[in-house]
């Protein structure tokens, strides 16, 4: 849905960004990379506004930091 700005369930075009933040004490959309909120990497999420079907993306800079993070398992 990020890319093709289609639902890949209905194939509606409603879709809508919900930006991820890290609120307090962690909470929200994010991805804690290390042992504290300043670690996080926000996840935005795309929800089709026509069916409910939802993604969650990470920003393309945030990647490696996801990757590196000593939470990262393989």
């Amino acid at each position: 849905m990020k890319n093709s700005k289609t639902c890949p369930k209905c194939r509606s075009s409603n879709i809508v960004r919900i930006d991820g933040y890290v609120g307090a004490y962690g909470s929200g959309n994010n991805v804690l990379t290390g042992n504290t909120i300043f670690s996080a990497v926000n996840v935005n999420r795309y929800i089709c506004c026509n069916c409910g079907f939802t993604e969650e993306w990470i920003d393309q800079e945030k990647i490696e930091k996801v990757a590196n993070s000593n939470k990262a398992k393989r």
